[in-house]
Protein backbone atom coordinates (compact mmCIF):
# COMPACT_ATOMS: atom_id res chain seq x y z
CA UNK A 1 0.00 0.00 0.00
CA UNK A 2 1.35 3.43 -1.33
CA UNK A 3 1.81 5.89 1.58
CA UNK A 4 -0.04 9.30 1.48
CA UNK A 5 2.43 12.02 -0.18
CA UNK A 6 1.39 14.52 2.61
CA UNK A 7 2.14 14.27 6.18
CA UNK A 8 0.98 16.78 8.52
CA UNK A 9 2.97 16.93 12.43
CA UNK A 10 -0.06 17.36 15.05
CA UNK A 11 -0.46 17.92 18.19
CA UNK A 12 -3.95 17.78 20.37
CA UNK A 13 -5.00 20.01 21.92
CA UNK A 14 -2.67 23.18 19.88
CA UNK A 15 -3.07 24.95 17.07
CA UNK A 16 -2.76 22.32 14.35
CA UNK A 17 -6.23 21.41 15.24
CA UNK A 18 -7.42 23.73 12.11
CA UNK A 19 -4.94 22.91 9.64
CA UNK A 20 -6.67 19.40 10.45
CA UNK A 21 -10.16 20.48 10.06
CA UNK A 22 -8.85 21.80 6.60
CA UNK A 23 -7.70 18.40 5.66
CA UNK A 24 -10.60 17.33 6.39
CA UNK A 25 -13.01 19.64 4.22
CA UNK A 26 -10.57 19.28 1.57
CA UNK A 27 -10.93 15.41 1.55
CA UNK A 28 -6.94 15.21 0.97
CA UNK A 29 -4.85 11.93 1.18
CA UNK A 30 -2.77 12.44 4.30
CA UNK A 31 -1.52 10.92 7.21
CA UNK A 32 -0.74 12.34 10.84
CA UNK A 33 2.50 11.95 12.56
CA UNK A 34 1.48 12.63 16.10
CA UNK A 35 3.58 14.83 18.62
CA UNK A 36 3.14 14.72 22.61
CA UNK A 37 3.89 18.54 23.39
CA UNK A 38 4.11 17.89 27.06
CA UNK A 39 6.12 15.17 26.70
CA UNK A 40 8.44 17.69 24.62
CA UNK A 41 8.23 15.24 21.20
CA UNK A 42 8.55 18.64 19.82
CA UNK A 43 11.75 19.58 21.14
CA UNK A 44 13.70 15.86 20.33
CA UNK A 45 16.42 16.27 17.98
CA UNK A 46 14.74 14.17 14.72
CA UNK A 47 12.18 16.79 14.67
CA UNK A 48 14.34 19.98 15.24
CA UNK A 49 16.06 19.10 12.32
CA UNK A 50 12.85 19.04 10.35
CA UNK A 51 11.92 21.91 11.97
CA UNK A 52 14.18 24.35 13.71
CA UNK A 53 11.20 26.22 15.50
CA UNK A 54 9.81 23.32 17.38
CA UNK A 55 6.07 24.04 16.70
CA UNK A 56 3.44 22.88 15.25
CA UNK A 57 1.68 22.53 12.67
CA UNK A 58 3.98 21.26 9.80
CA UNK A 59 3.34 19.41 6.27
CA UNK A 60 6.04 17.44 4.95
CA UNK A 61 4.65 16.70 0.91
CA UNK A 62 6.48 14.73 -1.51
CA UNK A 63 9.57 15.83 0.85
CA UNK A 64 9.03 19.85 1.19
CA UNK A 65 8.20 21.10 4.30
CA UNK A 66 5.70 23.89 4.75
CA UNK A 67 5.51 25.93 7.86
CA UNK A 68 3.64 28.78 9.42
CA UNK A 69 -0.03 28.79 9.68
CA UNK A 70 -0.92 31.43 6.75
CA UNK A 71 1.20 29.53 4.07
CA UNK A 72 -0.18 26.43 4.89
CA UNK A 73 -4.16 27.09 4.30
CA UNK A 74 -3.18 28.84 1.23
CA UNK A 75 -0.61 25.90 0.17
CA UNK A 76 -3.15 23.36 1.45
CA UNK A 77 -5.70 24.63 -0.12
CA UNK A 78 -3.94 25.38 -3.65
CA UNK A 79 -3.03 22.10 -3.68
CA UNK A 80 -6.45 20.86 -4.16
CA UNK A 81 -8.06 23.37 -6.23
CA UNK A 82 -11.19 21.15 -6.88
CA UNK A 83 -12.09 21.97 -3.22
CA UNK A 84 -12.75 26.05 -4.35
CA UNK A 85 -11.41 26.66 -1.03
CA UNK A 86 -8.52 29.05 -2.20
CA UNK A 87 -9.96 32.23 -4.83
CA UNK A 88 -7.46 31.79 -7.95
CA UNK A 89 -5.05 34.16 -9.55
CA UNK A 90 -7.80 36.57 -11.37
CA UNK A 91 -10.70 36.00 -8.31
CA UNK A 92 -12.23 39.38 -6.97
CA UNK A 93 -11.74 37.78 -3.56
CA UNK A 94 -8.00 36.51 -4.10
CA UNK A 95 -7.11 39.73 -2.55
CA UNK A 96 -9.47 39.28 0.33
CA UNK A 97 -8.42 36.04 1.25
CA UNK A 98 -4.77 36.75 1.00
CA UNK A 99 -5.51 40.16 3.35
CA UNK A 100 -7.43 37.68 6.20
CA UNK A 101 -4.84 35.05 5.61
CA UNK A 102 -2.08 37.53 6.82
CA UNK A 103 -4.12 39.50 8.62
CA UNK A 104 -4.09 36.36 11.32
CA UNK A 105 -0.40 36.41 11.38
CA UNK A 106 1.02 40.08 11.49
CA UNK A 107 -1.96 41.36 13.73
CA UNK A 108 -4.19 38.82 15.42
CA UNK A 109 -1.36 36.15 17.09
CA UNK A 110 1.15 38.99 18.42
CA UNK A 111 -1.75 40.39 19.69
CA UNK A 112 -3.49 38.14 21.47
CA UNK A 113 -0.43 37.00 22.88
CA UNK A 114 0.30 40.36 24.48
CA UNK A 115 -3.20 40.36 25.15
CA UNK A 116 -2.86 37.02 27.06
CA UNK A 117 0.52 38.09 28.44
CA UNK A 118 -1.12 40.89 29.94
CA UNK A 119 1.40 43.19 27.98
CA UNK A 120 0.99 46.55 26.50
CA UNK A 121 1.23 47.28 22.67
CA UNK A 122 4.48 48.53 21.39
CA UNK A 123 3.54 53.00 20.28
CA UNK A 124 1.19 53.00 17.41
CA UNK A 125 4.18 54.05 15.25
CA UNK A 126 5.76 50.76 15.85
CA UNK A 127 2.83 48.19 16.37
CA UNK A 128 1.94 45.79 13.89
CA UNK A 129 -1.42 45.72 15.00
CA UNK A 130 -2.18 49.16 16.56
CA UNK A 131 -3.95 47.38 19.56
CA UNK A 132 -6.07 43.87 20.63
CA UNK A 133 -9.55 45.98 20.66
CA UNK A 134 -8.89 47.06 17.02
CA UNK A 135 -7.51 43.99 15.96
CA UNK A 136 -11.06 42.37 17.43
CA UNK A 137 -13.05 45.10 16.08
CA UNK A 138 -11.90 44.93 12.86
CA UNK A 139 -12.55 41.08 12.80
CA UNK A 140 -16.16 41.82 14.47
CA UNK A 141 -17.02 44.22 11.56
CA UNK A 142 -15.53 41.90 8.57
CA UNK A 143 -17.98 38.43 10.31
CA UNK A 144 -20.95 41.00 10.62
CA UNK A 145 -20.60 41.41 6.45
CA UNK A 146 -21.84 37.40 6.01
CA UNK A 147 -21.71 33.71 7.67
CA UNK A 148 -17.81 33.65 6.52
CA UNK A 149 -14.80 35.49 6.58
CA UNK A 150 -15.07 36.35 2.66
CA UNK A 151 -19.12 37.09 2.94
CA UNK A 152 -21.31 33.93 1.37
CA UNK A 153 -18.58 32.52 0.43
CA UNK A 154 -16.51 29.62 2.46
CA UNK A 155 -12.98 29.42 2.20
CA UNK A 156 -9.48 28.27 3.61
CA UNK A 157 -8.91 31.15 5.68
CA UNK A 158 -12.46 29.78 7.80
CA UNK A 159 -10.39 26.88 8.81
CA UNK A 160 -8.01 29.02 10.55
CA UNK A 161 -9.97 32.17 11.98
CA UNK A 162 -13.15 29.83 13.34
CA UNK A 163 -10.28 27.77 15.41
CA UNK A 164 -8.60 30.48 16.08
CA UNK A 165 -11.54 32.12 17.29
CA UNK A 166 -12.76 29.45 18.91
CA UNK A 167 -9.90 28.63 21.36
CA UNK A 168 -9.60 32.36 22.31
CA UNK A 169 -13.35 32.21 23.86
CA UNK A 170 -13.04 28.92 25.21
CA UNK A 171 -10.23 30.27 27.28
CA UNK A 172 -12.01 33.01 27.90
CA UNK A 173 -9.27 35.35 26.52
CA UNK A 174 -11.83 37.62 24.76
CA UNK A 175 -15.25 38.03 24.99
CA UNK A 176 -16.69 37.69 21.14
CA UNK A 177 -19.16 40.28 19.84
CA UNK A 178 -21.97 38.56 18.00
CA UNK A 179 -20.75 38.05 15.06
CA UNK A 180 -18.07 36.55 16.06
CA UNK A 181 -19.90 34.04 17.89
CA UNK A 182 -22.42 33.84 15.54
CA UNK A 183 -19.12 32.98 13.21
CA UNK A 184 -17.16 30.33 15.62
CA UNK A 185 -20.85 28.50 16.28
CA UNK A 186 -20.96 28.22 12.63
CA UNK A 187 -17.41 26.85 11.66
CA UNK A 188 -17.47 24.85 14.86
CA UNK A 189 -20.55 23.76 13.36
CA UNK A 190 -19.31 22.22 10.04
CA UNK A 191 -18.52 18.52 9.40
CA UNK A 192 -15.00 18.35 8.60
CA UNK A 193 -14.10 20.59 11.88
CA UNK A 194 -16.45 17.93 13.41
CA UNK A 195 -14.59 14.92 12.25
CA UNK A 196 -11.05 16.83 12.97
CA UNK A 197 -12.37 17.10 16.50
CA UNK A 198 -13.25 13.83 16.74
CA UNK A 199 -9.92 12.73 15.80
CA UNK A 200 -8.11 15.18 18.56
CA UNK A 201 -10.77 13.39 20.81
CA UNK A 202 -9.69 9.89 20.44
CA UNK A 203 -5.72 11.06 20.36
CA UNK A 204 -6.52 12.78 23.76
CA UNK A 205 -8.59 9.92 24.74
Amino acid sequence: MTAPPLTLFHAAPSRSAGVLALLEALGADYRLEVLDLKAGDNLAPGYLALNPMGKVPAVLHEGVLVTEQVALYQYLGELYPEAGLVPAIGDPQRGPFLRWLAFHGACFEPAMVDLAMKRDPAPRGMSPYVDAATVLQTMEAQLAQGDHVLGARLSAVDFLWGSALGWLTAFNLVQPGPATAAYIARMAAHPAVVRARAIDAALMG
